[in-house]
């Protein structure tokens, strides 16, 4: 059975840091070039210790928190990995397709593996940013769209794919795809992919894929499910961990509001026209919340969208586009749905409902503070979140002063009136799909539904 190998534990902004470089990681020059062209001048503490590690062709089992550049420090080193031995390379510097066991049937030299189709476009974008001075061919496929021009762009093979599970599985199944010469495979977000129940479909993969490979997992926590995942798919990992939640968000300003529950969408608009928010990422614990939500934003004015499981790919990714370009002021997401909404400098993040899960907390207000950068999180607090709220102070390590909003008092309930309300009687549109006393059980169902 695989060990677990060397530990590196780091929870905070060490000197180490300051006196790293790109250069000092051993990646190619190429690469130094992209990165300076991206605007990065200092690695993050995940980049400084797993960069080097997968260059040494090693398997690496990552926690890291959102925000901290878990995306590059995984992508860099493989790309330069791909790179090393052109011979393997399915693109050759005449441009034509080259594999020396198989030509043209179809191969992938490495997969990263996602659990959502947006977290899966912004891998691939990363990709292909991070490898524009390379020879390298990367694709991206996931559900939701036509499976044909997938299969197209297959047909000659890819050095890198991402894709979800699903999708992948689809692939494999109309032997779209050939994994006789993977080198490397990385599971990102390895613990939402648990969360979301897709382990089965894990599983599967792994019996698809050569033995011999290099093997990735990153993930936000060290949790018993990770390590036994883990356990049987790395050979001698090395084991990083980075940033606990409380360093990670050091850099946020976070605000709590006692708001009636029936008034959060008047609060919210309220803070949206007061402070002039121009980009706002709302996060709502129900699918059914966000679309209403959303209503009752363009009602008054505030050009908004919604994104979670139930939208279209296109309309996702619409709103998306729309959101990053500015065009689009508000967008309210569901947890899940959220995942790969990476929005260069976002100022301000709303927690319009409070997660079930504290940890999805610590993701939701990583989006904003990034690379270095101020941010902003609100959160409208009800009283009937009361054990959400207490779940979140002890993750993070400190209790919130509980701010006022003129014109927004809360009105004293008695405790019949707050059962009321937290009874809401729509549990099937939860967005984060944890709401459940069992988030396994639930997690499997509708994991396997919105698998692709």
């Amino acid at each position: 059975m695989p060990t677990i190998g060397i530990i590196y534990k780091i929870f905070n902004q060490s000197e180490e840091r300051l006196s790293m470089s790109f250069s000092s990681l051993g990646l190619c020059d190429e690469l130094l070039k992209t990165v300076v062209e991206q605007g990065y001048t200092t690695p993050s503490l995940i980049q400084i210790k797993a960069i080097p590690a997968v260059l040494s062709q090693r398997d690496v089992l990552a926690a890291a928190q959102t925000g901290s550049g878990k995306t590059a420090s995984f992508t860099l080193p493989m790309l330069q990995l791909l790179s090393n031995d052109p011979t393997k390379g399915i693109i050759t510097q005449a441009g034509t397709t080259q594999n020396a066991a198989s030509p043209n049937v179809k191969q992938v030299r490495a997969i990263v593996i996602t659990p959502t189709r947006e977290l899966a476009a912004q891998v691939a974008l990363n990709v292909k940013n991070y490898s524009r001075h390379m020879n390298i061919r990367s694709a991206v496929v996931f559900g939701g769209v036509r499976i044909e021009p997938q299969i197209s762009e297959l047909q000659g093979g890819l050095d890198l794919l991402v894709a979800t599970p699903g999708r992948l599985i689809d692939l494999y199944n109309q032997r779209a795809i050939n994994f006789e010469q993977l080198e490397i495979l990385v599971l990102d977000e390895a613990d939402r992919m648990l969360d979301l129940g897709f382990i089965d479909d894990i599983r599967r993969i792994q019996m698809m894929l050569p033995i011999k490979r290099q093997t990735l997992m990153f993930s936000a926590t060290f949790s018993k499910q990770i390590k036994l995942l883990a356990q049987g798919m790395l050979n001698t990992p090395l084991l990083i961990e980075v940033a606990t939640a409380k360093s990670t968000i050091n850099s946020i300003k976070q605000k709590i509001y006692p708001v009636d529950k029936e008034r959060k969408s008047e609060a919210l608009i309220y803070l949206i026209k007061k402070n002039n928010w121009h980009q706002v990422l709302v996060f709502s614990r129900t699918k059914q919340g966000a679309d209403s939500l959303v209503l009752k934003l363009e009602k008054s004015g505030v050009n908004a969208a919604s994104i979670h499981a139930n939208r279209t790919q296109h309309a996702r990714t619409h709103a998306l586009e729309g959101f990053k370009s500015r065009n689009i002021r508000v967008l309210v997401a569901t947890d899940i749905a959220s995942r790969g909404i990476d929005v260069n400098q976002l100022p301000c993040v709303v927690n319009f409902d409070l997660p079930y899960v504290p940890e999805d907390y610590v993701h939701r207000i990583g989006r904003t503070g990034r690379a270095g950068t101020s941010g902003l999180a609100v959160s409208l607090f009800s009283e009937d979140e009361s054990k959400q709220l207490q779940s979140i102070e002890r993750v993070i390590g400190r209790k919130f002063e509980r701010l006022t909003l003129p014109c927004f008092t809360v009105t004293k309930k008695r405790p019949a009136e707050l059962l009321n309300d937290n009874d809401n009687g729509d549990d099937d549109e939860y967005g984060n799909f944890e709401a459940d006393p069992k988030p396994q059980h639930r997690g499997q169902s509708q994991g396997r539904k919105n698998r692709k």
